[in-house]
């Protein structure tokens, strides 16, 4: 296109003909980007942002030339070009929404597995945030930070009793054995007065 750009003035019959031809070369565009195959969710994301904002300028451009609705030199392919527009529109809508959607579960898996796999350490001042230090102590004393220590019907980083178990879960993994303490942490008053383990002992 050069730098050729739409008329702003000029004769009525040129200046029509041109602005149809505006219309037509904003519309040529996101015509040609939905036959593009897109693997990656970034970029998949990209594309449907990108067609929102060409289908939006489409439609806006129609608003602010309604005649073109009317004109019976462009009515009929401005007619067809505003409702493809918006259908566009409105797919491109609810594909972003879903590939939004499926980025936000990707991540989460993502952290889930993580976690899955995370150290003794690593669970604890995740879950414990601000009590990070405290809770290590108690683990250390507890369990030497083993999560397969066992002491009667003690067992885990924080050496859980079985009725503390029942209530508060329990788990093969670091995580859910912090999780689980610190269900019990909390309820207790964040005191750590269920533990024989102390963190200022």
């Amino acid at each position: 296109m050069g730098s050729w750009s739409c008329p702003r003035a000029g004769g009525q019959i040129l200046k029509a003909l041109l602005t149809g031809l505006c219309a037509l070369i904003l519309l040529v565009v996101p015509a040609a980007a939905h036959g593009q195959s897109q693997t990656d969710l970034g970029a998949q994301l990209s594309h449907h942002l990108k067609t929102m904002k060409r289908s939006t300028q489409v439609i806006r451009f129609f608003d602010n030339h309604r005649w073109l609705l009317t004109d019976p030199r462009f009515a009929e392919e401005a007619r067809r070009q505003l409702s493809l527009h918006r259908t566009s529109l409105a797919r491109a809508q609810a594909r972003v929404a879903a590939t939004k959607a499926e980025l936000r579960e990707r991540s989460r898996t993502r952290r889930l597995a993580a976690l899955r796999s995370a150290s003794p350490r690593q669970a604890i001042c995740t879950v414990f945030g601000t009590y990070c230090g405290q809770a290590l102590q108690v683990a250390r004393c507890e369990s030497g930070l083993t999560t397969t220590a066992q002491n009667g019907q003690y067992l885990g980083l924080f050496q859980m009793g079985s009725s503390e178990r029942r209530l508060f879960g329990h788990g093969e993994t670091a995580i859910e054995q912090v999780r689980a303490a610190h269900r019990y942490f909390v309820v207790s008053g964040r005191d750590w007065s269920p533990w024989s383990c102390k963190p200022w002992s």
